[in-house]
């Protein structure tokens, strides 16, 4: 796995072994970037269940300023912080090691973009991720993209809105906004 674009381009990523994470594909992080373009110049980024941060680091890659990665699982983790070195974006970059629903639960601050790509098994843990206070807080004004399998689509909170789906295979990306009210 590589960075697809950007100043990182070409820097191989390390994948976590075990732990149950799974890494966007290149050609799903190709079609995701070409529609996130004209939003990623100096983006905040979160994001969530963030495995070895192929989504996150892209982001970087290609100009957000800075991202925040959750991710529980300590080889994850091991493995996001050696993704960071290797394509020396760790100063643009922090890393959280907790679970997305605890992080939620004391967020303060807003993001313009929220990456949530939970194990594909996990469809109700979606559904309760998206209907978190912390992650209306937190998405506020910005986007929020989720990749699930496209037979297991989540159940959407009342004010979530659907700003475009794309579909890739057996995948679809979800890109969403709370609706104020």
């Amino acid at each position: 796995m590589r960075v697809i674009a950007g100043v990182a381009k070409g820097r191989r990523l390390v994948i976590a072994r075990g732990g149950g994470t799974r890494s966007a594909t290149d050609r799903v992080r190709e079609t995701l970037f070409a529609i996130l373009t004209p939003r990623l110049q100096d983006a905040r980024v979160l994001d969530l269940f963030a495995g070895a941060g192929t989504l996150g680091i892209e982001a970087l890659s290609r100009g957000a300023a800075t991202a925040t990665f959750v991710e529980r699982s300590p080889e994850a983790v091991a493995a996001l912080r050696r993704n960071l070195r290797a394509t020396k974006l760790e100063d643009r970059a922090e890393v959280i090691a907790s679970g997305v629903q605890s992080y939620l639960g004391r967020v303060g601050e807003t993001f313009d973009l929220v990456f949530c790509d939970p194990p594909f098994a996990e469809v109700e843990l979606l559904g309760t991720v998206l209907a978190h206070d912390g992650l209306r807080r937190a998405a506020a004004r910005g986007l929020v993209v989720v990749r699930v399998m496209r037979k297991h689509p989540p159940a959407l909170a009342e004010d979530l809105g659907l700003v475009r789906e794309r579909v890739i295979g057996e995948e679809s990306l979800l890109l969403l906004e709370y609706i104020p009210g």
